[in-house]
């Protein structure tokens, strides 16, 4: 194990671009607490939500598979539960791992201890943690050639085109995990992203009491900032680094940054990301960790490295 493997680390995100944050971090400490969005509306973990009110479990999924050890265990229950059915039934886009974490929470009140025993099971390195005990939806008003539209939920607004204009968290006081509250307050590091930014970042600065404790936290600050999007993405990639660090601050004002990581694909000419970083505190690290070949996906191994590098105490004092 490295130097830096005592290092507290939590991580919010949610999907794809969180999982691959976890991953890389999974082999630079195992003092990992990832934070999770809970506001999934769409496949398996929409219909489970419409069927029972439980949290949505697909993004809490993808990162319990993301922290499973590199073992052949961890590797073999991290393929098990990432299982999709495919039928001609109810079982039809059912993820196993999703249908897990409901069968405990259905025979449980205890929402963080049901995903506790899955990542007991799966030997995860590190826990993961909702951002909030209630499923959440996410509501938008973006600006486009028709006027300005209310748009609502994650998948709507993760895809929705135009110019954002405001957007907020449904309900407006949801609980707090408090789990989350305890790990940010002994945390040494806190990332963010990547991820869609609408739906999958921003919430955890749309929650009052999250984004205080995140404000209020001693711990150094990372920001993750996406590759470009494929033209044919589901998502709407959506605006620049710029844009979505000045929406952070917009709800934020007080959010410092230590480092902000950006692969040279996003830097448009004449940017003013390291300006704006800078003012934050911080300090831009320009790498490439896009895949070799994919170019809009993450490389877990560059960012591990990466990682690695930046946890080091000779680099931040």
């Amino acid at each position: 194990m490295s130097s830096v493997s005592g290092k507290k680390v939590v991580a919010f995100g949610g999907g794809h671009g969180l999982a691959a944050t976890l991953t890389a971090l999974r082999d630079v400490t195992p003092e990992i607490t990832a934070v999770v969005t809970v506001a999934d509306n769409g496949g398996s973990s929409g219909k489970i939500r419409e069927e029972f009110n439980f949290l949505p479990p697909g993004d809490l999924r993808m990162a319990l598979a993301a922290l499973c050890s590199a073992d052949s265990w961890g590797q073999s229950w991290a393929e098990i539960i990432q299982h999709r059915f495919t039928s001609e039934g109810d079982l039809n886009g059912h993820a196993l791992g999703n249908l897990l974490l409901t069968a405990l929470w259905d025979s449980s009140d205890d929402l963080v201890a049901g995903i506790d025993r899955v990542g007991e099971l799966l030997k995860i390195v590190g826990r993961v943690l909702p951002m909030s005990l209630d499923p959440l939806d996410i509501e938008g008003v973006f600006r486009t050639s028709k006027g300005d539209e209310v748009i609502r939920g994650q998948i709507e607004v993760a895809t929705a085109k135009g110019e954002l204009i405001s957007l907020k968290l449904l309900p407006e006081k949801p609980r707090n995990t408090p789990e989350v509250l305890d790990a940010i307050a002994e945390a040494d590091w806190l990332t963010f992203g990547p991820g869609s930014w609408f739906s999958s970042v921003m919430p955890h600065f749309l929650m009052k009491d999250l984004a205080q404790a995140i404000s209020r936290s001693s711990a150094k600050k990372i920001m993750i900032f996406n590759l470009p999007e494929p033209v044919d993405a589901d998502e709407f990639a959506g605006n620049t680094p710029e844009q979505h660090l000045e929406l952070v601050l917009s709800h934020l004002p007080e959010f410092k940054v230590d480092i902000a990581i950006a692969d040279p694909a996003v830097l448009t000419q004449g940017n003013r990301l390291a300006e704006l970083i800078s003012k934050c505190g911080g300090e831009l690290i320009t790498a490439e960790v896009a895949k070799s070949g994919q170019k809009h996906h993450h490389d877990w191994e560059k960012m591990s490295s990466l990682f690695t590098h930046i946890f080091s105490p000779t680099l931040l004092k």
